[in-house]
């Protein structure tokens, strides 16, 4: 531009040949940009270096876990970190794996000597397991606080956990299986007519006594109300309330499914516990000889098994519908 030189396009820009670079910038440019250049390749420089002492894997620093409760403990075992879990409670029994690592006790009474002694960087326990936090804290110990109340909060711990541990496409894979499965049950029963259910923990050996049962809003009544039964108890109860013999024969259920540790019965000791049922012939599940008694190890655990509790509930409820097809199913949601 009035050099002799006239600028041509490259690239996107106008160019001057290199002679005539100083009349068309000034000098002090050049300065102000080996400054600048100088500070990024510094800052770079620093960045790389830090990185290369930074833990590559957030993970690293949980390798040795404890597990404060039976669902915490399958959760982690089922999305493939039970090699990171170094102690259980006395009520972890599955796997079989769990059961072989050292207890530090009950989840209401854990002992603080066994949590040092296995050198933890990392305790999950539940959000109601206040002790445990505090015990944690106390030590310097990191913990995690999760939920498994429902279906929800168990899909989303899980994925909680999975995340934190560095695996989250396990939490991701385990998750869909579930939902999965859930999906499944619904649409085989999604024609059937709920039936009227009444779900008691089998904590007795006298339906003549006063029994205890599974209310509304609670996991058991989630899984039984896919599995195509009605909860007899109202909204108005309590999660576990204690029933007498008379509000049953009021409420006369199709189906009585007992659960838990002590309805893991034979064959003898099931036909003894029926007949104790007949003295009350007016309910209509005596009368049609529909009492179940399921004492399965997983029944009462809010966890990873939980297609298998909704299994065992649909083919107890619908026995005609899932007859011929529960082995199938069983097989399918489990791969």
């Amino acid at each position: 531009m009035g050099d002799g030189y006239p600028p041509f396009f490259l690239g996107g820009g106008f160019f001057y040949p290199p002679s005539h670079w100083n009349k068309i910038i000034p000098v002090n440019f050049y300065q102000t940009i080996n400054v600048a250049i100088r500070k990024v390749l510094i800052i770079c420089l620093l960045s790389f270096c830090l990185s290369g002492l930074a833990p590559q894997n957030v993970s690293a620093a949980y390798q040795r876990i404890i597990s404060t409760s039976p669902s915490i403990t399958e959760i982690l075992f089922a999305i493939g970190a039970g090699n990171r879990v170094v102690g259980v409670t006395d009520f972890c029994s599955y796997p079989e794996r769990a059961c072989s690592l050292p207890s530090i006790g009950g989840p209401l009474n854990p002992s603080t000597e066994a949590w040092i002694s296995l050198k933890p960087d990392l305790i999950i326990h539940q959000t109601d397991s206040e002790i445990i936090h505090k015990n944690a804290n106390n030590f310097g110990i990191p913990s995690l606080a999760v939920s498994v109340e429902n279906i929800k909060s168990i899909l989303t711990t899980t994925q909680k956990i999975a995340d934190l541990l560095n695996i989250p496409r396990q939490g991701q894979q385990l998750v869909q299986k579930l939902k999965t499965g859930i999906k499944h049950y619904q649409a085989q029963l999604n024609s059937q007519v709920p039936k009227q259910v009444l779900l008691l923990l089998g904590d007795t050996n006298d339906p003549a006594r006063d029994l205890y049962a599974v209310g509304k809003g609670t996991f058991l009544d989630e899984l039984l109300s896919i599995a195509g039964g009605e909860n007899v108890l109202p909204n108005t109860m309590a999660k576990y309330p204690k029933l007498s013999k008379e509000f049953i024969i009021s409420k006369s259920p199709e189906v009585i499914i007992e659960v838990g540790p002590m309805s893991n019965l034979t064959k003898t000791e099931t036909k003894k516990r029926k007949q104790d049922w007949d003295k009350f012939s007016t309910i209509r599940a005596v009368q049609t000889a529909n009492i179940h008694f399921i004492g399965a190890d997983y029944i009462l655990i809010p966890g990873p098994r939980l297609l298998n509790i909704i299994g065992k509930f649909s083919h107890t409820i619908h026995p005609n519908l899932f007859s011929n097809q529960y082995q199938s199913i069983q097989e399918k949601v489990s791969q």
